[in-house]
Parts: structure tokens; C-alpha cells; sequence
């Protein structure tokens, strides 16, 4: 994962997970450690970043102006 781009994913599983919504698209943030044991670093509903499984999620791509978009609606 490049540190310079932002990665956004959908959640398609929430087993036991109070903090993710299901096909709610959540901002991955850049951890390697993280992502060589198959977990993702994820901004949850609290609002702060949690490692949650990869198979969790199904990690989407935008273009860049879908980047800039999707930001300036989750930071509202």
C-alpha cells in the first residue's frame, strides 16, 4: 500500500464488530505489519483507526477526482 494514497474499502462482514456497518465504504490507513498478517487498518465509527480482518472488507478503486469526492464527504 502506497503511503501517499488514500485506499477506501466496503465492509461485507461485521461478525462481532459493533464499530463497522456493513456495506459502508470505510478509509484504510497505510500498516504493513498489519497487512502481512491479513488485517486492515481501518477508521471505524468510533472514529478512531482499529485493525479488523482483511476478508472483512472488499478494497475498491478510485479514480482521482472519486478520491477527492469521497473525502470531502467523510470528513462532514
Amino acid at each position: 500500500m502506497k503511503e501517499d494514497s488514500n485506499q477506501f474499502a466496503i465492509c461485507i462482514n461485521n461478525t462481532e464488530c459493533d464499530d463497522l456497518e456493513l456495506l459502508k465504504i470505510y478509509r484504510i490507513l497505510p500498516d504493513e505489519t498489519a497487512a502481512q498478517e491479513s488485517y486492515l487498518r481501518v477508521i471505524d465509527e468510533s472514529g478512531e483507526d482499529y485493525l479488523y480482518p482483511q476478508n472483512y472488507f472488499l478494497i475498491i478503486t478510485l479514480s482521482s477526482s472519486q478520491e477527492k469526492s469521497l473525502l470531502s464527504l467523510l470528513s462532514q
